[in-house]
């Protein structure tokens, strides 16, 4: 079970959350919804197409990024996590900063999905008193720095250590285990052969927590494709199959629709058990 402020999620199967990026300058979507308008309507459709998640970032962490002020970014997400309160999907707020998690947690946010895995002074305060999710990935040095010359002596391991410690630096503070899940970081200071063997050791990271991938038209498609960041969704739905397959929890993507359909048909083939293809694609909600 997977506690998420106003909702409890079974995880007896993927969930699903969508990407919703009130910024000028993500990767694949930066501009397209940096309206408050433009991005709840966004929310919205992504919820009719069976998210179960909305994740709602103002600052992108895309390599390279320039930092976004504390008021800058409290202006972009506020009105958007207001207005898609009651859209039935969980809402994610996607930061770093301690200031924005309170804010977001006071209008309702369900979840602190923090690529800096709670290490900024204050933020394990932040949201250790409240019932909110926590994603704790992990990121080699920052957004701005991490893919220079990202280097390990086994990825995987060193990984996973760091998210073992930050999942006990969590329980230290009082943070409950079934708040809790991890993200290792597909392209957080790691090159494509780094983030193909922690793909490959998926189930070892599912077993430490509820596991988060968040690889959707990612770069890694590009050097294995060779297609354009808007040209990736076979890609990107095709490994979201084989991260659920691997026992992931979450799937973060930006193609909610297409990915839900891809997820039906590996089901409904792959699991022999009556009425595989008919699971509620609906959280339970307190």
């Amino acid at each position: 079970m997977l506690h998420c402020g106003r909702f409890r999620f079974a995880l007896d199967r993927p969930l699903l959350m969508g990407i919703v990026n009130v910024t000028p300058d993500s990767f694949s979507d930066g501009g397209r919804y940096a309206s408050a308008e433009r991005a709840i309507e966004q929310g919205l459709k992504l919820c009719e197409e069976g998210a179960d998640i909305l994740d709602i970032g103002g600052e992108s962490t895309r390599p390279g990024a320039t930092p976004v002020a504390l008021e800058a970014e409290l202006d972009r997400v506020l009105p958007v996590l207001t207005g898609l309160r009651d859209s039935g999907a969980a809402l994610s707020i996607d930061t770093l900063k301690p200031e924005v998690m309170r804010a977001a947690l006071r209008v309702g946010a369900d979840l602190i999905n923090d690529v800096n895995a709670l290490r900024a002074p204050g933020a394990l305060d932040a949201v250790a008193e409240s019932t909110c999710g926590i994603c704790l990935m992990h990121m080699q040095g920052t957004p701005q720095t991490m893919q220079l010359a990202p280097a390990y002596a086994d990825v995987v391991a060193e990984v996973l250590a760091f998210l073992h410690q930050r999942l006990a630096a969590a329980s230290r503070a009082g943070i409950a285990r079934e708040r809790l899940i991890v993200d290792p970081g597909f392209g957080f200071g790691k090159t494509p052969a780094h983030n193909i063997a922690l793909f490959r050791a998926l189930r070892q990271f599912s077993e430490l927590a509820p596991t988060l991938v968040g690889i959707s038209r990612k770069s890694l498609f590009g050097v294995i494709t060779g297609r354009p960041v808007r040209e990736r969704l076979v890609g990107s739905v095709t490994a979201a199959v084989l991260a659920a397959a691997q026992g992931a929890a979450i799937l973060r993507v930006h193609d909610v629709a297409a990915t839900l359909d891809a997820l039906k048909v590996w089901q409904a083939l792959s699991d022999p058990s009556p009425n595989s293809s008919t699971q509620s694609r609906t959280g339970n909600s307190m």
